[in-house]
């Protein structure tokens, strides 16, 4: 066993250190809400314009109108207090969700590229969201709801920290 095969078994899965940026709630309530605004109007539209619209249609409208302002006043307070992150010398931690959570870790050897991405809404809210790609089966580690300017200083901290490590990232 190399020493690099006993860093990465060494790694555990435990809780990361460090929440997303505050200004990610307002990003999550706003995405959700055009969401929302969309499923309201559409169904709205279509049963003042009907002259019979079907009576399921009515109901799922007065259970969009419920549940849509629920979902906007609990799920973004959720999703922050579980979207964690942390950098170590040895792995990025990652914790997501609301629902289905979800804890991953990379180990620093196995990063090959780090990309640092910026939807409309999430410019709005000076926020970036960093994706770190690893030769895993599982996909790539997102970080989402960064302040940009601290994803910027994390893109960099982790290019250098891979690029001080041997190996092939594989």
């Amino acid at each position: 066993m190399t020493s690099e095969d006993a860093a990465t078994l060494s790694l555990s899965l435990r809780p990361p250190e460090h929440r997303v940026s505050r200004k990610a709630i307002g990003h999550w309530t706003a995405s959700a809400a055009l969401g929302w605004l969309v499923v309201i109007c559409v169904q709205a539209v279509v049963v003042a314009t009907s002259d019979g619209p079907p009576s399921w249609l009515t109901v799922t409208l007065v259970i969009c109108c419920v549940l849509g302002p629920l979902h906007l006043l609990v799920m973004p307070q959720w999703r922050y207090r579980v979207h964690r992150w942390e950098v170590t010398g040895e792995a990025v931690y990652t914790q997501s969700g609301w629902l289905k959570q979800e804890w991953r870790i990379a180990p620093i050897s196995r990063i090959q590229t780090v990309d640092i991405e910026r939807g409309p809404l999430e410019q709005l809210f000076g926020l970036a969201r960093i994706t770190v790609t690893t030769a895993s089966a599982a996909g790539p580690l997102r970080i989402s709801g960064l302040d940009h300017d601290r994803a910027v200083m994390l893109a960099d901290e982790l290019t250098r920290t891979t690029q001080a490590i041997r190996g092939d990232a594989t």
